[in-house]
């Protein structure tokens, strides 16, 4: 980001923190991979947005997403200093991590990263970790994945689904959409995790399903009917929706928005956006039949997307969604009906 829009990014947090009476503001560091711009870089956008909103008397939480490959102690000492909090990309043990996340010249990423990994997880730095995200490969086996991120001691893991939809599907679910190997790799970790003596760490998803099957909202958009509460910046000030939505098409994520021209309020009056704003009245009628809809939600919106009709589908992981939520509330019901002494 240039200095100019930089400051534009922080006086128009500022403003939108300052017309909706906002005490607190995240701000999420992303990419790409955010240490690309440097550390110094990202902490004099963290002292700017944080210097327009301390005017309106709204404090800023900063957290960074990086694959940990340029994470070193001079960095981890300045996002102390700003009190940045720290997820990493991690996809597994080295063979599991190395399949996809190798360097230019086919080397894996897993000693860089677990060298930086270690820095940040068995020191004086540990406060700032905010997790691991794996993205789930099949080929990997789930509960060796799962040991292999316990080994660096993170406070919380989320598993993501590969971004898929129904026109491009993701791995495994090219030929039979009522297959549910997501869910199957998904299980055994649950289990273990939830049958575990003392709490080994969070598991976001996890945690999330059971917040809703409780009756709580879900502070997750892949999962739950909430509203969406975020917006993306780009590097040249325009204003998008979820990068993610970039793997359902060119242009899928796209608002016209620009940070020199836009409050971000304008947002809110387009079509994309009101969708993920409404809830239940945004999903298909198989959705509406659904006796896990509420705490389903269709998983997340771009998962959703097929070329006849946008995103008012069911998720394209819609049979392992159901497999894996069904499956946690037997387990929730039972240590329910436990708990109140029914059994």
């Amino acid at each position: 980001m240039s200095p100019a829009v930089i400051e534009k990014v922080a006086s128009r947090i500022a403003e939108h923190a300052r017309a909706h009476s906002l005490q607190t503001v995240d701000i999420i560091l992303h990419g790409g991979e955010p240490l690309l711009a440097g550390a110094q870089e990202l902490a004099t956008i963290v002292r700017k947005i944080r210097y327009a909103c301390a005017a309106v008397g709204t404090r800023v939480r900063a957290s960074m997403q990086t694959n940990a490959v340029r994470l070193d102690e001079a960095a981890l000492a300045l996002f102390e200093e700003l009190d940045i909090r720290i997820g990493v990309s991690l996809d597994g043990d080295r063979e599991a991590n190395d399949r996809m996340r190798r360097f230019a010249d086919g080397r894996g990423s897993f000693d860089t990263v677990a060298k930086s990994l270690e820095l940040l997880a068995t020191g004086p730095f540990h406060h700032l970790f905010a997790g691991l995200l794996c993205t789930i490969d099949l080929r990997n086996d789930p509960l060796k994945t799962y040991r292999a991120l316990l080994e660096f001691d993170p406070p919380a893991i989320d598993f993501l689904l590969p971004h898929g939809n129904w026109a491009s599907p993701p791995p495994g679910k090219d030929d039979d959409p009522t297959l549910t190997p997501y869910a199957d790799w998904l299980l055994p970790i649950f289990d273990h995790w939830h049958d575990a003596p003392a709490l080994e760490t969070e598991i976001r998803l996890f945690r999330e399903i059971l917040r809703l099957l409780s009756g709580s909202p879900s502070r997750s958009e892949s999962i739950g009917l909430s509203p969406s509460s975020m917006l993306v910046v780009e590097t040249d000030g325009t204003i998008e929706q979820s990068d993610i939505l970039k793997s359902v098409s060119e242009g899928a994520a796209h608002t016209g928005l620009h940070i020199f021209r836009d409050p971000f309020d304008r947002a809110l009056l387009l079509p994309g956006i009101v969708a993920r704003q409404i809830g239940v009245a945004a999903l298909s009628d198989t959705c509406h039949r659904c006796d896990i809809r509420d705490v389903c939600g269709s998983g997340l919106y771009a998962h959703r997307h097929a070329p006849t009709n946008g995103f008012r589908n069911p998720s394209v992981y819609c049979a392992d969604l159901y497999k894996l939520i069904t499956h946690i509330r037997d387990r929730y019901d039972l240590d329910t009906a436990r708990l109140k002494g029914r059994i």
